[in-house]
Order: C-alpha cells, then sequence, then structure tokens
C-alpha cells in the first residue's frame, strides 16, 4: 500500500514532523481491516474471559480516542456525531463515550452488525485525521489544548498519546483474532 503523507510530502508543506504523524495514523489504519475482515458478528463479540475486551470493541474505542482527541485537537465535531454512525452503531452508550474507563458491564453491552461498520467508521475517522494533520503548521504542534496537566498538554503530546493508544488497541485486537481463530480450530 502506498503512504499518501510520504509518497506526496506538498501536502503537508513538506514538514518532516507532520508526514511521519500522517504515516503513523495511516500504518493503523491499513492492519484494521486485516483484524476484523471475515469475522462474524459472534467472533467479533468474543471475549477470551468474562472481563477480557472483544476484537470488535477494541477496534471502536481506538477509533473512538482518535476521532475524539482529533475533534478536540481541531475545535471541531467528531466524526461519530457529524456523520451519523452514532445512530448506525446504535450503543447503548452515551453520545460521546469513547470507552475510557468502561466497566467490564458495560463493554459486553457492546454490539455491532458487521466487520464493514468498523472498517467504515475508523476509514472516516483516519479521512479527517488526515485532513486535519495536513492543514496543521509545525507551529501548531507547540500549541497547548490541554493545562490541567504539568507540563500542559501540547498537540503534538497529544498526537503521539492517540497513535500510542491506537496501536497498542490494534495489537489487542489482532491478538484476540489469533485467538478467535485457534478456537474455530479446536
Amino acid at each position: 500500500m502506498t503512504h499518501p503523507a510520504t509518497d506526496n510530502p506538498t501536502d503537508t508543506g513538506s514538514d518532516p514532523s507532520l508526514v511521519m504523524l500522517i504515516d503513523a495514523f495511516e500504518r493503523v489504519q491499513e492492519l484494521v481491516p486485516g483484524v476484523v475482515e471475515d469475522l462474524s458478528v459472534q467472533d467479533l463479540l468474543w471475549r477470551p474471559d468474562a472481563d477480557a475486551n472483544p476484537v470488535g470493541w477494541l477496534v471502536w474505542h481506538l477509533a473512538r480516542v482518535q476521532d475524539d482527541h482529533l475533534a478536540g485537537i481541531s475545535d471541531g465535531e467528531q466524526v461519530w456525531v457529524q456523520d451519523g454512525w452514532e445512530r448506525r452503531f446504535a450503543l447503548p452508550y452515551d453520545t460521546h463515550s469513547i470507552g475510557y474507563g468502561q466497566t467490564s458491564r458495560e463493554v459486553g453491552d457492546f454490539s455491532v452488525d458487521s466487520p464493514g461498520l468498523l472498517t467504515g467508521y475508523y476509514a472516516a475517522v483516519c479521512e479527517r485525521t488526515a485532513d486535519i494533520l495536513r492543514a496543521m503548521s509545525p507551529k501548531d504542534l507547540d500549541r497547548v489544548i490541554d493545562e490541567s496537566y504539568d507540563p500542559p498538554v501540547t498537540v503534538a503530546t497529544r498526537l503521539v498519546s492517540v497513535i500510542n493508544d491506537t496501536t497498542q488497541h490494534i495489537g489487542q485486537a489482532g491478538y484476540v483474532r489469533g485467538l478467535v481463530e485457534r478456537r474455530r480450530r479446536s
């Protein structure tokens, strides 16, 4: 697969840090379809034990975190609400829930109709992410967006945090998918 950020560096004014950030998000996007495609709804919702997170929830959660945090960086609306993904998923959660801090029971309430819903939502989030990053200048990375921490959180810090979160969760989802496949063979 090509990496538009690196194949066309003029999109970000050739700033290496912005090119690298777009590339990092695109790498996660490339992994999502392979983690969820060809899984049944039962497979997407299967939990290795009563308190474990299923593949579907993990992918939904990583998309929600990215959507929420990038909307916060850009002072824009989340794709989740703006583009109607909240209605399509029809989850029993608060509109702005991103999965952070959910109880095991709340994770168990997660449902999804198909892998395509997950890949479609994450693709929309990634498209918005790339648009936001391409509109930035290197100076924007230093802007403080949360002063409740010491030191205050900058745009750059938040972006690295989101990349860290999404890479961890896609790895977890891939691991659980492997458990699903082993279960099928047994």
